[in-house]
Formats: C-alpha cells, structure tokens, sequence
C-alpha cells in the first residue's frame, strides 16, 4: 500500500510540477548550488548521513551545509526512504522565495556497488528520483572510473564535441525533472565540468592502494567531477590506522595531482583538522557524520570553523 501511494503522489506531482516548472526554473541559474560555489571559487562543505527521516531532512535542508552525502553503502538500499528523504530536503519555502528552483543543499547519493561492481542499474534508479550526484565508493581504476560516468550520462545528440565517454542511462526523466522543476532535465542531467552546463556531480571515491597507485589516471577520466579520499579504508588498504604517516603522505599524493588537474577534492575533517585541509587544497570537506534532526554538537562546530577559514558568508 505504502508503495503504491508513493507511486501516485510522484505520477501527480510529475504531471503537476512539470506544468509548473517554467515559471521556475531559469537558463542563467545553476540548480546544482555545490557547482556554482565551486565556479567561483570556493570550498563547499557537506555532511555524511544514512538517517532517512524527515525530521533529518528538514533539518540538513537549513543547516548551511552545502551538499549531503546520502549513504546507502554502509546502511540499508531502501528506495522509497531515498524518495521520502529528497523531497524532504527541498525547502519550499525558501525555492519560492529566491524565485527560482535551485536547492540550498545538494543532494548526492553514495551508493552500494563499489568500483568492482556494474552500477549501472544503481545510478539509473537513484538518478531517476532526482540526485544530483553519485558517489562511487572504492573505485581503483581509470577504468572503474569511466564505467562510473558512463552509467550518470545519457546519450549525447549526434556530433557533440563532449560523447564520450557514451552515456548508458536510459531516458525516462518525468520524476527527476519534476524535482528539479526543470522542464531541460535531460539537457541539465550530465556531468560537470566536462558539460559547462551540467548538474551532475560524480564523485569518485580513492580508498586503496591500488587505487593510490592509479589516482593520476582516475582524476584524469573525462567526466570525474571531484574525488573523495576515504582515509579508514585506505589505511586499512595498507595496513595501517588512517593517522599513520604513511597514510597522510598517500592522502597527500592524492590531492597534489586533485590540484595539479584542477578536481576538487574531498575528505572527512573535524573541527580541529578543517581548516588546515582547506589550506592544503582540500575544496570538498565532510564536517561530520550522520545527523539526527539536522546538525548539532560536533558538526555545527566543524562547520563554522570551515566556513570562518573559508570567508564564506553566503
């Protein structure tokens, strides 16, 4: 029953939105709030979470944190709690009254499969309900990495100069485009920066040695929107707790050529770290983990001390 009501209340509001959605949704204003901080130049700042409630949502919607990282690696894959959790996450209230559709928060999932996996199916599911971007857990090859952006693009139109990598997902955008309240959803819904246009983020995750070891050749995968160090996993990778010097020196490897290839890089950070990341380069920090009812305690400290070290005042 639960399933089908959802099913009803999204074939409404498609139908309903999409008639709305011009009125909203401008050419020169960039959906996807993450990407447009990033443009000029500035860090952005997000928060781990596998809380699905709506008081969670409500919450992460007003804390002045500028991506979450929806985590369904690590906790249960339930479709319909994610359906749930976007919509929670768009404050209406504040869409209408900047007059326009983008989201103070941006919404981006971390999803099961890892780089060994096909995650195609994943991508298209998570994709087609609205997400901004993927996060690609444990990717070790250039290889894994363009199978990654492959699985968030669509084909593009015959003789365009950004094709390949060949999108693989397959067209049926009336949901997502809703959420957006994009009526150009298909156009908006490819990969930045290798579309200027685009609204994707694809956020590859580097947490082995393997993956270490082949970092050049996956922050260079045309499509690769930022990578994210995952510092637990790979000091277990080498053997060692994650402060060890060894790890720090291979965290370090991984963001000098992040800065040698202009992608932003991201990392988990507290508050006495943040803003010593952010001076290394670091331009996509985590300032905490879960949330219950939005940010307190730990995360709200982390997040002003990064958002002071970074002038933003936005």
């Amino acid at each position: 029953m639960k399933k089908t009501c959802l099913s009803a209340l999204f074939s409404v509001l498609t139908v309903v939105g999409l008639a709305a959605a011009p009125a909203m949704a401008q050419d020169d204003v960039r959906l996807n709030r993450s990407i447009q901080t990033l443009e000029n130049g500035d860090p952005v700042f997000g928060l781990f979470t596998g809380n699905f409630s709506m008081a969670n949502a409500r919450g992460l919607a007003r804390s002045g944190l500028d991506y979450i990282l929806i985590d369904m690696e690590h906790t249960a894959h339930d479709m319909e709690a994610l359906q749930a959790f976007l919509l929670g996450l768009t404050d209406k209230a504040a869409i209408a009254s900047q007059g326009h559709a983008q989201m103070r928060t941006t919404p981006i999932v971390r999803i099961p499969a890892n780089g060994r996996n096909d995650p195609e199916w994943l991508v298209k599911q998570v994709l087609d309900i609205g997400a901004f971007g993927i996060m690609f857990p444990y990717v070790e090859t250039a290889e894994e990495a363009e199978r990654a952006v492959r699985a968030m693009r669509y084909p593009q139109p015959r003789g365009s100069e950004i094709a390949e990598p060949q999108g693989l997902r397959g067209a049926s955008p009336g949901v997502s485009a809703w959420y957006w309240g994009a009526p150009d959803y298909v156009q908006r819904a490819d990969v930045w920066p290798l579309n200027e246009r685009g609204e994707l983020i694809s956020f590859i995750q580097i947490e082995s040695a393997k993956g270490v070891e082949n970092a050049e050749a996956i922050i260079q995968v045309p499509g690769v929107s930022a990578i994210f160090v995952g510092p637990a996993d790979l000091g277990m990778s080498m053997g060692l707790p994650s402060n060890h010097a060894e790890v720090q020196a291979a965290i370090d490897s991984v963001l000098q050529l992040c800065l040698q290839y202009d992608v932003p890089c991201g990392i988990t950070t507290n508050a006495r770290d943040v803003a010593s990341r952010l001076e290394q380069g670091f331009l996509m920090p985590t300032v905490g983990y879960w949330g219950d009812a939005g940010i307190a305690g730990g995360t709200a400290e982390t997040l002003g001390v990064a958002r002071e070290a970074a002038g933003r005042t936005d």
